[in-house]
């Protein structure tokens, strides 16, 4: 590491007088305070990186100690850093210094430069302008005047730019909604006027609605010091031309953007978050293969519409109980091409006859991955602007121009709401596609170096996948929070799912919903109340361990009514997921028999709380959900159990099928893998808790056993609610994430045995149908409170000289507590994970009157009707691989 060196930026300006050193940013064997310390400043940039002779320096102090207590513990990672000071009458200039280089420069008792470093900013940008810039509203916005007449104003949050206009185009696109249109010749430059707050801004006439724009910033880029023009997107922008080339002064409050359907379906009542079924959908998967759905809507915002086997799917799903469809990402994103005219993909055809030909061959793959970078699909993972939504939805290049693409997501939103179900938004504020200066990079290029989290030398982490966003920045913050009360109040929508989530804190989540919870039906259509928000809860990266602020992750969240994923029941019923070899680390759903994974299962059953009690399968000594490792973790860490979201099948990591594949002999009977397919899916749907579906889980869905398809294309994304084909057998998956496995996959997809049937994927279908049936009907499986959960729900056998780590008893009792249900008093859900009949004794219960639940004494399990229950033994008899629900009637 050369301490003299521009191109790295490891010293910090945290406040207006304050700046930080980090020790290595010295010298090996030099101190602190043998240098004499000085802020380079060259308002027309230029240093030179290895040599730099900034026109002005301006003194700073070197304190003694570490940081003063109230900065160290707003940047806890810099605490131990060296203090620095500038004058109080250089500290008050601070706005102008920042709109040119500034540099850190320490010299020895020669005068001989011994470090010269860039500075990271973002600390005193939040110091200097954050009380005022947040109560500022960005992008376009819109003044109506007595007549109506509506006028925008732009404004963008740029305090390090020394000029910014505003580019106009003049043009707006024509009748045609088939092609492409980017606005034609040279724009109109409007001045935009700063103001202190760091804010630029300029106010238009009504002419100006619909019109494309740019914004053009002269900057002088930190650590290379070179001052150049720099045009944008706004990353405010709520309309945006094919292929995001242009913002668009889209009008959310205009009528020609607001769809019938939008506007009649009637928003769904408002649940509590335990309520929740959830359905975890990618926009383009759920028509694209629908052959009933008219093909110029497959795989697009209007692909909910018609009457195809998706939408009778997902009617099905809602008349049985599913409330709600979280969405993969469908704000405007990178990683596909917009313009159908320029996308490319591989003849289907030719990979049909190559899987009919060779279902474990290679061709397919590399078919693929030729068009990978071409083709519509991917995950969406990828955020570019995250208020305006994705163009490739849209049922042609002319429908993803401005409000245009607006209508189309509105109308896919209706249709949910007609079917009475809520819709969830994947949003992505942990990341961006790009950083610095390249076209994606929409937030470097407005305020260079300031929304990304920055590493010890100032590049941008990237622990996240990407390039990871600071959220704990004030304006990334903003950010956020402007993104989600945008979705919900102009959009509808009914809730946020947060990638990445512990990539945030706990503060930006509360932002969140505080700024929601204003959101009222009377000024803006929505209860914002009503709004749920949940995510991925992970601790790990630079931020891991409340490095930088205190993290929005599992067991943080008290109090806050934010869910997060349960990865200790997934990995109980499952199996390990990221094993090298997939055959290994079996659950209790896939041929496994641990009494630790029995007790993980349990602690999700109640919901996850930390508090819930009984007698460990794996020691029968008395523990608690949070007395149970998981790792080097609790396996309980939520106080209430909406803080908890239940799930053994997501889009990432092979589907719950394909696992079954995997850790199953290969021999294991079909019957058999259907019935293990239901009972994981049961783990979730029967316990306390949110219970979350991956699309698909309940067909016996294969992605041909990719176990990353993210950018796998259509065809290992494959998606059949005609249950014809669930995807099995279509060669093996892109050799990136899966070619170190392929000697393992290839046996089992060349076994036609291993393909279901139409009628067993129907079977699978049903019995999903009478698991969402069982929660809707049985307030017992929903108590919503970790009251009532600890007052009721118990495991009576674990642990005892009756219970067995291949079948789990939970008991919940209504005499105990509060009355829930007024019809029953109990609820005994009984879970046989073995491979045969069980007669399980639970001699307490005697001689209580316990029957088969109604679900499934009618449904359509024919096995589990074989479930009976011997009063005066207080025993139960469940066949094999059966999750059984029998009710104690009240009287």
């Amino acid at each position: 590491m050369r301490p003299v060196d521009l191109h790295r930026a490891a010293a910090h300006w945290l406040t207006r007088d304050l700046l930080a050193l980090p020790v290595h940013a010295m010298p090996e064997g030099v101190a602190a305070e043998d240098l004499t310390w000085t802020l380079g400043v060259a308002p027309g940039g230029g240093l030179s990186v290895h040599a730099p002779a900034p026109p002005v320096e301006l003194t700073l102090a070197l304190a003694d100690g570490a940081l003063p207590h109230p900065v160290a513990e707003t940047f806890p990672h810099l605490a131990a850093c060296h203090p620095l000071h500038l004058t109080g009458q250089d500290a008050a200039g601070a706005e102008e210094l920042l709109t040119g280089q500034v540099v850190l420069l320490g010299r020895d008792v020669d005068g001989e430069l011994a470090v010269a470093t860039s500075l990271q900013v973002a600390g005193v940008l939040d110091d200097l302008y954050a009380d005022r810039a947040t109560r500022r509203s960005y992008g376009p916005t819109w003044t109506s005047d007595e007549d109506g007449t509506r006028t925008p104003t732009v404004t963008v949050w740029a305090p390090t730019a020394q000029h910014v206009d505003l580019l106009l185009w003049d043009s707006v696109p024509g009748p045609d909604r088939d092609r492409a249109w980017a606005p034609p010749g040279e724009p109109a430059v409007v001045a935009m006027t700063r103001g202190d707050d760091g804010c630029w801004t300029v106010t238009g006439t009504p002419e100006w609605a619909d019109r494309c724009y740019l914004l053009e910033l002269l900057h002088v880029i930190p650590r290379t010091g070179r001052r150049q023009k720099v045009r944008s997107t706004d990353p405010w922008s709520v309309g945006l031309t094919i292929d995001s080339t242009h913002s668009v002064l889209v009008d959310l409050q205009d009528p020609a953007w607001a769809p019938e359907v939008w506007r009649s379906a009637p928003v769904p009542t408002a649940i509590r978050a335990v309520d929740q079924t959830i359905y975890e959908l990618h926009v383009r998967d759920f028509s694209r293969d629908d052959e009933e759905v008219p093909e110029q809507l497959r795989g697009t915002y209007l692909g909910f519409g018609p009457d195809g086997a998706g939408r009778r799917h997902l009617a099905a799903l809602a008349e049985a109980g599913l409330t709600t469809v979280h969405l993969l990402p469908v704000f405007d994103l990178t990683s596909v091409e917009e313009d159908p005219a320029l996308r490319d993909a591989p003849d289907r055809d030719e990979l049909r006859w190559l899987s009919d030909q060779d279902p474990a061959g290679t061709r397919q793959q590399v078919l693929v991955a030729r068009t990978a970078d071409r083709d519509a699909f991917n995950w969406g993972y990828d955020p570019w602007h995250f208020m305006a939504p994705e163009g490739s939805y849209t049922t042609s290049a002319g429908e993803a121009h401005g409000g245009r693409r607006v209508a189309q997501c509105r109308t896919m939103v209706g249709d949910l709401h007609r079917l009475g179900l809520r819709v969830v938004l994947d949003q992505v504020y942990n990341h961006t596609t790009d950083s610095g200066l390249h076209r994606a990079s929409v937030l470097d290029r407005i305020v260079p170096g300031y929304y990304h989290r920055l590493d010890r030398d100032g590049w941008v982490a990237t622990s996240t996948c990407c390039q990871g966003l600071a959220t704990e920045h004030a304006m990334g913050q903003r950010l956020m929070v402007d993104g989600c009360v945008l979705w919900a109040r102009h959009y509808r929508v009914d809730g946020f799912r947060f990638d990445l989530m512990g990539h945030h804190s706990r503060a930006n989540l509360e932002a969140v919903r505080a700024a929601l919870d204003e959101l009222t039906p009377e000024r803006d259509g929505v209860d914002g109340r009503a709004v749920h928000l949940y995510g991925e809860g992970w601790n790990f990266g630079e931020v891991a361990g409340n490095a930088r602020f205190y993290q929005a992750t599992q067991g943080q969240l008290s109090g806050t009514g934010v869910g997060t994923f349960n990865d200790r029941l997934r990995d109980a019923v499952r199996g390990h997921v990221h094993d090298d070899d997939p055959r290994s680390g079996r659950g209790l759903g896939t041929g496994g028999a641990s009494p630790h994974d029995t007790d993980l299962l349990q602690v999700g059953l109640a919901g996850g709380l930390a508090g819930v009690r009984f007698l460990s399968q794996e020691s029968g000594q008395p523990v608690t959900g949070a007395g149970v490792a998981y790792g080097s973790a609790p396996a309980g860490y939520a106080t209430s159990p909406e803080e908890v979201v239940n799930y053994v099948d997501a889009h990432d990591n092979e589907t719950l099928w394909d696992t079954l594949l995997l850790k199953l002999p290969q021999e294991t009977p079909m019957a058999e893998r259907v019935r293990r397919n239901t009972l994981a899916l049961a783990t979730v749907t029967l316990s306390q808790g949110i219970s979350f579906w991956h699309a698909g889980t309940e067909v016996l869905r294969s992605k041909s056993l990719d176990r990353n398809s993210f950018d796998s294309g259509d065809w290992f994304n494959h998606l059949d609610y005609s249950l014809r084909d669930n995807g099995f057998g279509r060669g093996l998956p892109p050799e990136p994430d899966n070619g170190r496995r392929w000697p393992v996959l290839a046996p089992l997809l060349g076994d036609p045995a291993l393909r279901p049937s139409t009628q067993d994927m129907r079977l699978a279908r049903d019995c999903a149908l009478d698991l969402l049936r069982i929660r809707r009907d049985l307030p017992l499986l929903r108590l919503g409170s970790s009251g009532r959960v600890l007052d009721k729900v118990s495991f009576p056998v674990s642990g005892t000289e009756h219970g067995r780590p291949d079948v789990v008893v939970m008991l919940v009792d209504d005499t105990a507590g509060e009355q829930v249900d007024p019809l029953l008093s109990g609820v005994l859900v009984v879970l046989n994970l073995s491979s045969g009949p069980v007669r399980q004794h639970v001699p307490w219960l005697a001689p209580e009157r316990w029957r088969l639940c109604d679900v499934q004494r009618d449904g359509a399990d024919p096995v589990v009707r074989g479930t009976t229950w011997d009063a005066q033994a207080g025993s139960v008899e469940v066949p094999a691989l059966t999750a059984a629900v029998l009710v104690r009637p009240r009287g």
